[in-house]
């Protein structure tokens, strides 16, 4: 087991600790990503313990607080439109949120679920505060996440995945950001899988970022940031960093 597939699977054994999915239903999922039943049955019971602790995780409401009036303020977030733009071996897809006035730009990785309409919000949001935002579809080459009947598939497609491939498309939609918002700067984000895929494309040579912002997510085994000068704000990277 890789260890991209390794964190796949540790996420379907966290979301049944948390009680988001059955038993049955995580059994399923680490089959799809190549778990025998017997690893699947121990993975569930080592992570059961720890569950309680950790607590449950919570969801973004896509609101701010408004500190001097003591309330929270809705915002709305820019409408997406999909959009395709030339990858190393083809097409690829993703949503492109444009800003009014754009500031820089970013680009949004998403989680093991694939491009979800979640993913196309954290686009439109930052839209909406002034950075034109693109949300690559990692799984364009495949026919995007679309294409698969439902998360546990995507999250085995992307599992099967090596991921260099993953580094020339995430350089592939940089490119692309920067030529939609010229002369500014841009930066990358990602969340869980995505946190993962923000650091192997720091460690990858990706010398065009000012920053970027990694929630969660492994960082690459062997990898360094020696020679890189991006800025990154971390959230829980993983077990080892360099």
């Amino acid at each position: 087991m890789t260890e991209l597939q390794r964190y796949l699977a540790e996420e379907v054994a966290e979301d049944h600790a948390d009680g988001i999915l059955t038993r049955r239903e995580a059994m399923r999922r680490l089959g799809l990503l190549g778990v025998t039943g017997a690893a699947a049955t121990t993975m569930l019971a080592a992570f059961a313990p720890g569950a309680e602790a950790a607590g449950r995780r919570t969801k973004s409401k896509g609101r701010k607080r408004n500190a001097r009036e003591g309330r929270d303020v809705e915002w709305a977030a820019v409408e997406t439109e999909p959009i395709t733009f030339p990858g190393p071996r083809g097409t690829l897809m993703g949503a492109w949120a444009p800003a009014d006035k754009p500031r820089g730009g970013v680009l949004v990785i998403h989680e093991n679920r694939g491009l979800t309409d979640h993913i196309r919000s954290v686009a439109g949001r930052y839209a909406a505060v002034g950075y034109s935002a693109l949300a690559i579809d990692l799984l364009s080459e495949e026919g995007g996440t679309g294409a698969f009947p439902d998360e546990a598939a995507v999250a085995a497609a992307l599992a099967a995945i090596e991921p260099a491939r993953f580094a020339e498309d995430m350089k592939a939609g940089v490119t692309e950001l920067k030529t939609r918002v010229k002369r500014k700067k841009v930066a990358a984000t990602g969340f869980c899988f995505g946190g993962g895929m923000t650091w192997l494309l720091l460690t990858s040579g990706e010398k065009r970022l000012a920053a970027a912002a990694p929630f969660y997510g492994p960082f690459p085994e062997g990898g360094s940031l020696s020679r890189s000068k991006t800025a990154v704000v971390a959230v829980y990277a993983g077990p080892t960093i360099a």
